[in-house]
């Protein structure tokens, strides 16, 4: 159809075209409004990511209440706000100033405790106080102290150890004396500067260039080369072991928490710039004592990789969403997929971010962001509670929410623009809602899988240093040191010396010995050093 036209074309066409012309326009212009309404939805979301705040934290000031008037779900803020006088005075209510918090007393003895202390004396000479006091003598009252941090910056030395070898007289067997085994044959890796090494990759995030750099200015020659050797031949040699012992014990508990994260491996034997993945599976994050954290490298992110490593698991994990975990609860009965209620959030904090300030608080995307933190805010006053007494709290003061929770997000997806922010944040949640529902059924369930993304983020924090992967071996002993790391950590170890004890312990048992020694080198045994824990 003619979309130009002059007025005296126009004042010829009968009624009809007019009618049928004006309505297409109509139509193209509500079209284009949609996609500019897009663009800019998209604009701001960028500009926000780029320059913008990251936290999507939210005061809720009261509770949200639910109740149900000719069908449709009407909410109230709090109980307060139902009944207030509309008419009352509006007069600004007083904020007391804060307040700055004074210092606690005692925390400066807690903050040395633990600490060797090196006593400096300070004195005067028997001639200095000879001249200030003279005849009238003196005596020594108690001693003015002061403390103040000491630090002796890393130094490196070089162990050469002498090994004493026999020979009987007329046998000539040679006997040598006993001493540590070594790490690798030939090389000058010891347990404590690849201990240090991993320390300083693994949980400082030094990429291995600046951690060469920093040796030579100490005068010390070891490339980034040996390192990289290094630690691959650890991991294959020695660390990998405890990895697939604590791989075992994941199975035993009962609720386990995934994510991944794409990372570039440059020799992987594909295209440069195929993404390749990270995989992370952690215990729950309502597990105490004990936890275990596993990074897996694999080049795909397909349904194949977590049926493989889950295949001894039955329980619950919670992911963020992603369909092929999904696809492993449809083939297996024993396998239970669980949601995360903050995706579901951050979709709408996203979308209330993206508008302009003076439309935030009448949009559809901030009632949803505040029904949620409203699930949250009841959630986190179970945190204390055991998981059987949470379960019982959950069903009576949470699931009403979720349900009225859901219930509007039906009701309300028809009245937004399609595949808008808002849009797609209640289409995931209602797309969701099987799994976002399952926490409320298991008292030892989290409601959302922060603690998995947590756990990732020291690896993302290393990927920004470090960029890439060089080979398929790196990334694999990556995911050995990462897992070990991310775990010491969780279990309040100091990685550095962790890691110096258990490339003390695991060459001395061999290859072929039974691996239940590794039960007394798990991050919670207590047959490990007291050096190796944080002090409380």
């Amino acid at each position: 159809m003619q979309t130009g036209f002059t007025k005296e074309q126009l004042e010829r066409l009968d009624k009809d075209l007019l009618i049928q012309l004006l309505l297409s326009q109509q139509q193209r212009l509500a079209e284009m409004d949609e996609k500019l309404q897009k663009i800019l939805e998209q604009l701001a979301d960028s500009n926000r990511r780029r320059f913008g705040r990251s936290t999507e934290r939210m005061d809720i000031p009261g509770q949200m209440t639910f109740y149900n008037a000719n069908g449709e779900l009407i909410y109230l803020l709090n109980d307060t706000e139902a009944i207030v006088d509309q008419d009352a005075a509006s007069e600004p209510e007083e904020v007391p100033a804060k307040k700055r918090p004074g210092k606690r007393k005692g925390k400066r003895e807690e903050d040395l405790q633990g600490l060797p202390v090196i006593p400096v004396e300070h004195t005067l000479s028997e001639e200095d106080l000879q001249s200030a006091f003279g005849a009238e003598g003196w005596r020594r009252l108690p001693d003015e102290i002061y403390r103040r941090y000491h630090y002796v910056p890393s130094e490196i030395k070089v162990e050469e150890h002498h090994v004493a070898v026999y020979e009987g007289l007329a046998s000539k067997t040679k006997l040598k004396a006993k001493h540590p085994s070594y790490l690798f044959r030939n090389s000058l890796a010891s347990p404590s500067i690849t201990a240090a090494v991993i320390d300083k990759k693994y949980d400082n995030a030094l990429p291995l260039y600046r951690i060469e750099q920093d040796f030579k200015r100490r005068g010390i020659n070891i490339s980034r080369q040996d390192m990289a050797h290094w630690m691959i031949n650890c991991s294959n040699q020695y660390l990998s072991l405890l990895y697939d012992y604590l791989h075992e014990k994941i199975y035993e508990y009962h609720v386990l928490q995934a994510d991944e994260t794409p990372v570039l491996v440059t020799k992987d034997g594909r295209d440069p710039g195929s993404k390749s993945y990270m995989w992370v599976y952690r215990t729950g994050a309502s597990y105490l004592e004990n936890p275990i954290v596993l990074y897996e490298y694999q080049k795909t992110r397909n349904a194949s990789h977590p049926r493989e490593f889950l295949k001894g698991f039955h329980g619950i994990c919670i992911t963020d969403g992603y369909q092929v975990y999904h696809t492993l609860e449809a083939e297996r009965e024993d396998l239970r997929i669980a949601g995360c209620w903050a995706h579901a959030r951050r979709r709408f904090d996203e979308a209330v971010k993206a508008m302009p300030k003076d439309q935030q608080k009448d949009s559809i995307a901030y009632l949803a962001l505040r029904q949620i933190q409203s699930i949250f805010h009841e959630e986190k006053m179970l945190a204390d509670l055991p998981a059987q007494e949470r379960q019982k709290q959950r069903e009576l003061l949470l699931r009403p929410k979720v349900e009225a929770y859901f219930a509007w997000a039906k009701q309300n997806i028809g009245k937004v623009l399609k595949n808008s922010k808002t849009w797609n944040g209640l289409n995931y949640s209602i797309n969701q809602e099987k799994y976002l529902k399952v926490f409320l059924d298991d008292g030892e369930v989290p409601m959302d899988n922060n603690a998995a993304e947590r756990t990732i983020r020291g690896f993302c924090i290393g990927k920004k240093n470090w960029v890439m992967i060089d080979t398929i071996s790196g990334a694999k002993a990556s995911a050995v040191l990462y897992s070990l790391v991310e775990t010491a950590k969780a279990n309040n170890l100091k990685p550095y010396e962790y890691f110096k004890y258990l490339l003390e312990q695991i060459p001395e048992h061999g290859e072929f010995e039974d691996n239940s020694y590794l039960e007394d080198l798990l991050p919670w045994s207590d047959k490990l050093p007291i050096e190796c824990r944080q002090s409380k």
